[in-house]
């Protein structure tokens, strides 16, 4: 996942509505009516931010009828787990050398000690 891709979705992701809008779309399909049920603004404005999670890849809107339901695309959340593994593994993989170097500092100090009585 390219980098612009990546500030798009976490971008998206970081507005608390369209957060929220995203995990309410995990437990099934909504319309854009039942998606702004339990918010405290306008339809237009529920449209806006439709369209900052429908540009990030994250939502879609199938053409056709009204009302047309929004879906999740989960493909982008696997994109975004692979993207995430990828950084977690290097940052345990910087916590092992760090372990390793701590025990043999550790080591040394032990030898040292013994040498020293």
């Amino acid at each position: 996942m390219s980098a612009d891709t990546m500030e798009r979705v976490f971008g998206a992701l970081a507005d608390p509505t369209r957060l929220d809008m995203v995990a309410r779309l995990a437990g099934g399909d909504a319309t854009v009516n039942q998606l702004a049920e339990p918010y405290r603004m306008s339809l237009q404005a529920v449209y806006k931010h439709l369209r900052v999670l429908e540009d990030a890849g994250l939502v879609s809107r199938p053409p056709g009828p009204q009302p047309r339901v929004v879906r999740l695309e989960t493909e982008v959340f696997d994109r975004m787990e692979a993207w995430i593994e990828r950084y977690r593994r290097r940052a345990e993989e910087r916590y092992s050398r760090l372990d390793a170097v701590l025990a043999e500092m550790n080591e040394d100090d032990n030898t040292e000690g013994e040498e020293e009585s």
